[in-house]
């Protein structure tokens, strides 16, 4: 692939003794949204700040359409935009004077930073807030203008980490939307998450991040496809026991137990025998089976899969993180 929108080569990143990174390798297409997907610690942030020129690797190298960053560190962060987690705009200022200070840190020309900023209110649906303080927005609000002052300068790739992390349903509803609508622009999207649903519903290829080093790396429908599609189970019942995914995972032939509110999403190398098993199980423990049905795996389901992780424990973290 000739000049690939960002390349990673054997990039690492120590801290003292620690090695939040070590020695990943893959690139990022033009006009991709592309998912870094991994739990809480797994050298996400740490690989975005190294691309993004706001840290150094310890080895390796990282380039954004073929110029490096350690070397054109400027250059890079002319060309993209960084939405962090952790909002870097200024509470004392209104919403528009957000962008228009963040347009001059960039350089734009007065006139065309204000017509800038006012077509970013209009995209993010903030133009009813133009002249409140940014302390005083809603975290969804919050979140929005700080991807929109990412985008001030016209960047070619737009980076976000965790862009829906503790918000309600609706502001990650509705910032979902607009990431769809910047992709359908044309821009770049490196997407870092632990929302592995987001995740699927959005990137087109994912990597898969686990204690530093990359675990996997394709397109959703790809990694999906690892997992056998007549072997997972789907059962909605009348309520659920934090108990019960522990003794639903004892059961022989089960492997991996996934809840999702009333569904329960159970993965088996022999689905004959869980089917005898499992009904037994919920009837001795007073839970109501009201469907059960054999579905495709999801991108979750592939994710327990490949890293043996427990996908409880990654929404447990994202929701401490939020």
């Amino acid at each position: 692939m000739e000049n690939p929108a960002i390349e990673v080569k054997d990039l690492a990143k120590s801290f003292h003794d620690l090695w939040a990174v070590k020695g990943i390798n893959f690139y990022v297409r033009e006009g991709e949204i592309f998912g870094f997907l991994g739990p809480n610690g797994a050298g996400k942030t740490t690989t975005l700040r190294i691309i993004t020129g706001l840290s150094r690797a310890t080895r390796g190298e990282a380039y954004v359409f073929g110029h490096s960053v350690s070397k054109e560190e400027i250059w890079v962060k002319e060309h993209v935009g960084f939405a962090p987690e952790i909002s870097n705009l200024y509470p004392e200022l209104s919403v528009f004077d957000n962008l228009i200070f963040i347009g001059q840190l960039y350089g734009l020309p007065k006139k065309e930073r204000r017509k800038r900023a006012q077509q970013l209110l209009r995209d993010f649906d903030l133009e009813q807030k133009r002249n409140v303080l940014f302390a005083k927005l809603s975290k969804g609000m919050k979140r929005r203008l700080t991807i929109a002052a990412a985008l001030i300068h016209k960047p070619a790739i737009i980076f976000l980490d965790e862009p829906t992390t503790g918000l309600d349903v609706a502001s990650s509803r509705h910032l979902r939307l607009l990431i769809k609508k910047l992709h359908q622009s044309g821009v770049t999207i490196f997407l870092t998450t632990h929302n592995i649903a987001e995740a699927e519903q959005l990137c087109q290829r994912i990597a898969i991040i686990v204690k530093g080093k990359i675990v996997a790396l394709n397109t959703t429908q790809a990694l999906k496809q690892k997992l056998p599609s007549d072997n997972l189970l789907i059962i909605k019942i009348d309520r659920t026991d934090k108990s019960l995914r522990q003794k639903l995972s004892k059961l022989s032939g089960v492997k991996t137990v996934i809840f999702e509110n009333s569904l329960i999403r159970i993965q088996s190398d022999d689905l004959n025998s869980v089917l005898s098993t499992i009904p037994n199980l919920l009837q001795q423990e007073r839970v109501k089976i009201l469907s059960i049905n054999t579905a495709s795996p999801s991108l979750e389901d592939a994710f327990v899969h490949l890293t043996g992780l427990d996908l409880e424990l990654m929404k447990i973290d994202k929701e401490m993180k939020g």
